[in-house]
């Protein structure tokens, strides 16, 4: 899967409801299922040019969202601080003996919730 890929799907992951139904389903067999504009197109009873266009509109209406809202970028920069603090938290587990290493192993339980 590409990065524009995943990208799309998480935006419609995040933001998909603020599309039409329509839209909502042209992206999602795009995206989603990596179907061809011709075959959306007739599954969908519209021409290639009418899926095309929707799935651009959609792009352009998820990804105004994003920089509207930031919500996957929020997303990226927490998760790239838990990682960082669950490397730092297990280094300091195997450091550290007694209360020290509890509070680790226990700090390393709580991200561990937070997580999923």
């Amino acid at each position: 899967m590409g990065d524009k890929t995943l990208l799309m799907t998480m935006l419609l992951d995040f933001y998909g409801e603020l599309l039409t139904p329509k839209q909502r389903s042209c992206f999602g067999m795009h995206y989603n299922e990596d179907l061809s504009l011709a075959e959306i197109a007739e599954i969908m009873d519209i021409s290639r040019q009418g899926a095309r266009d929707l799935i651009v509109r959609a792009e352009a209406t998820l990804k105004d969202t994003e920089e509207k809202i930031g919500f996957i970028r929020k997303f990226s920069e927490q998760k790239t601080v838990k990682d960082r603090m669950d490397t730092q938290l297990r280094e300091l587990a195997l450091l550290t003996d007694g209360k020290a290493r509890g509070l680790a192993q226990k700090l390393l339980s709580e991200l561990d919730s937070i997580r999923d």
